[in-house]
């Protein structure tokens, strides 16, 4: 089973892929980028897009009627490895123990020159 996750809670595909794809057993996220998919802007500030960003992955969790609390791993891009503590402020408060696994990388860029990209795996 492959179904397509679509929500107008979270900013729309810019590209040739899903918001998310639900196995059944698990929901794939694609990366999120802090748009706010109200009005299409972009806050300022790690902290901000951070939450935009978690925002972002809620609504497409939502749904397919799940939580962060079914999140098992996410992967953090940041465009800045200086941001890895205020973004790591945010993110604690969004998830709860037990903490998903986590990667957490920089890169050169990121769409839209964001400082931050969120995607998750989430799990029935």
């Amino acid at each position: 089973m492959k179904k397509v996750i679509a929500t107008l809670n979270a900013p729309g595909a810019i590209g040739p892929y899903s918001q998310a794809i639900d196995t059944g057993t698990f929901v794939y996220a694609s990366g999120q980028i802090p748009i706010n998919p109200a009005d299409g802007k972009i806050p300022d500030g790690i902290k901000a897009q951070t939450l935009q960003a978690i925002a972002n992955v809620t609504g497409i969790l939502n749904e397919a009627g799940l939580t962060l609390d079914n999140v098992v791993k996410t992967t953090v891009y940041l465009a800045d490895m200086g941001d890895f503590k205020a973004m790591n402020e945010v993110y604690g408060e969004a998830f709860s123990a037990p903490y998903p696994a986590r990667s957490a990388v920089a890169v050169k860029e990121l769409p839209m020159k964001v400082l931050v990209e969120i995607e998750v795996l989430a799990v029935r």
